[in-house]
């Protein structure tokens, strides 16, 4: 793991990057929740566990978590800081990446990804759906906008994604996958009689999550990603799937329960 400086219009921001030593290709963005910072174990443990299956992965702080205050930043501020981070992962360690984040930080990449950021997809774990106790104030709207793939794993007893939610607004988008892990909370905790640790969830999420991505027929030549010359105002153009699929192929890998 390597501590790296991440620049932005205000300063810089803290950021762990991890290469393995065969890297494989797209890399993986992974931001944080807006209750943890990058160096919250759970996220330390889904980091290495991606790294540990071949994958590239750069964690890094919003400005609010970088100056270790607990309040986070305005909308704005989050999307510049994290798009200056999908920059410096592009310049620095693979142009393809896969813009990935924990609850609030994942609800910021399908902002971004909606806005047309260069992404090849979107990885969400436990996305914010509505706050809790609020199902009526839905965060949904900018979802139709995103044509990359994306891969969102909800727990069915997270109080910020109600399952007919999940149901009603989620899984019927066409590039939406949605994992449901089974008596999982928001942070992906489930209770003792279920045989599983916590280590165990974060483990087949990070599982699940490559298996995603070696998936042919998602990847395949009919798949329209962002290249780096696209976004906004720019071009797309269809990608191969032997470019995505050289990612563990014929590994055997445990799906998410």
């Amino acid at each position: 793991m390597r501590t790296v400086a991440i620049p932005w219009h205000e300063g810089s921001v803290s950021g762990r990057l991890v290469t393995p030593d065969a890297a494989l290709s797209p890399g993986v963005l992974l931001a944080h929740g807006a209750g943890v910072d990058q160096d919250h174990p759970a996220m330390v443990r889904l980091r290495d566990a991606l790294a540990a299956r071949g994958l590239p992965v750069l964690t890094f702080n919003y400005p609010y978590a970088d100056a270790g205050r607990k309040r986070p930043d305005r909308q704005p501020a989050l999307m510049e800081c994290h798009r200056a981070a999908a920059a410096w992962f592009r310049s620095h360690v693979d142009e393809d990446l896969v813009l990935a984040g924990r609850s609030m930080g994942g609800r910021i990449a399908t902002l971004l990804a909606a806005e047309g950021e260069p992404c090849a997809g979107v990885v969400v774990y436990a996305y914010p759906l509505h706050p809790v106790g609020k199902p009526e104030q839905l965060r949904t709207g900018h979802l139709a906008a995103i044509d990359v793939p994306m891969l969102f794993f909800v727990g069915t007893r997270d109080a910020m994604a109600r399952p007919e939610l999940v149901a009603q607004w989620l899984r019927p988008l066409p590039t939406v996958t949605v994992e449901s892990v089974e008596e999982a909370d928001h942070s992906f905790r489930v209770p003792k009689r279920t045989g599983r640790t916590h280590e165990e969830v974060i483990e087949s999420l990070a599982a699940r999550t490559v298996e995603w991505l070696t998936d042919r027929d998602r990847w395949g030549s009919n798949s329209r990603v962002h290249t780096p010359g696209g976004g906004r105002g720019g071009s797309e153009e269809s990608v191969s799937s032997q470019r995505r699929v050289k990612i563990l192929e014929g590994t055997h890998l445990k799906s998410c329960p």
